[in-house]
């Protein structure tokens, strides 16, 4: 079926953690309508939250208030708003951490997701959020992705992935202690890694995923001079994926892998570790990246970057990274669809 104004997906976008830049960010891509093309955005949030982004960008632009986004009328120049009347930010610090925001921005996304999962919006996207405040408002999870979870009563495997410049980074652990992470290093949470990274990205587009998989060790371990885990772990695992049809290669000396996969040798690197892959992808595009929580039924996407309290209300944040998630949100969307579709 064609993409028209009428069928494209419906993103229900949050503004962030309100101390931060997310507001301004918000308010920046919805003014000029520039993501139009891509999703029919319904703003779930506290309309004085949004109010105080305007002032940020230095735009103004009219919005229509919804009780839920089944009511919503994209085809006007209005922007839908659930407010939700839950925080006014005038009364907190700007550019700190604040519990009280925290608490606030959780319960934000918690509406969004029971929108996601009433059939009302295929997506959520939000503005970037403080994982310090989260916590400290009684949100008590390691991050926004394990939230999630819980509140979709998730079980099984899910990662968290990082896009850029065509890139989908992946990873076997996450927000865990390095100590830990070797832990849960295993044959099967590999292969988890591997089919997931692999299954999101034909879920976006891509046809024929090229997957590097990364040594754990220095220099890929050296032949054993520095580990097995390898020889004897993460080297069978990828083959026995590879033949049953994933393309799919490594390990490959952490250290390297990186520059072949931006070069263009390949479209997605699954480190073993958080920083293994983060530091690559961040010294590539700090600001440009964006994250996607994988293997949960509602999709989820959000710039890769903070809430920069550094630039809280000086009006230069690049909306840059919050259109890319967008756009991928609506792109996950799109084929969860096409996907259900075809089941069908």
């Amino acid at each position: 079926m064609p993409t028209t104004a009428s069928t494209l997906p419906r993103i229900a976008l949050t503004l962030g953690d309100c101390t931060g830049i997310g507001p301004e960010l918000c308010a920046r891509i919805l003014h000029d309508g520039r993501l139009r093309d891509a999703a029919r955005i319904v703003v779930v949030g506290d309309a004085r939250v949004l109010e105080q982004g305007m002032r940020d960008a230095g735009v103004s632009f009219e919005t229509a208030r919804v009780a839920s986004p089944d009511e919503a009328d994209w085809d006007g120049d209005a922007v839908p708003l659930v407010d939700l009347r839950n925080i006014d930010p005038s009364t907190l610090p700007r550019g700190a951490v604040s519990p009280e925001s925290g608490k606030v921005t959780g319960e934000t996304l918690a509406r969004a997701i029971d929108f996601a999962q009433a059939g009302q919006v295929d997506a959520v996207s939000f503005a970037p959020l403080n994982k310090a405040a989260l916590h400290a408002g009684g949100w008590r999870f390691p991050d926004e992705h394990k939230m999630f979870a819980h509140l979709l009563r998730h079980e099984g495997y899910f990662s968290e992935m990082n896009v850029l410049d065509g890139q989908w980074m992946s990873r076997v652990t996450s927000h865990v202690s390095l100590r830990r992470a070797l832990d849960q290093i295993t044959p099967q949470s590999i292969e988890d890694a591997i089919r997931l990274v692999d299954r999101t990205m034909r879920r976006a587009g891509i046809a024929a995923p090229r997957i590097a998989v990364a040594a754990l060790n220095p220099h890929g371990g050296e032949g054993g001079l520095f580990g097995m885990e390898e020889i004897e772990m993460i080297g069978p695992t990828v083959k026995a994926v590879a033949a049953s049809g994933i393309d799919c290669r490594g390990p490959f000396p952490a250290d390297t892998i990186y520059l072949k996969a931006f070069a263009g040798e390949y479209d997605s690197v699954v480190s073993m570790y958080h920083d293994q892959g983060q530091i690559a992808t961040k010294l590539r595009g700090f600001n440009r990246g964006v994250t996607v929580t994988a293997g949960l039924s509602t999709v989820f996407a959000t710039p890769a970057h903070g809430t920069a309290f550094d630039i809280v209300g000086k009006g230069v944040a690049s909306t840059g990274a919050i259109e890319t998630a967008i756009r991928l949100a609506a792109t996950l969307a799109a084929g969860s669809g096409r996907r259900a579709e075809a089941a069908a």
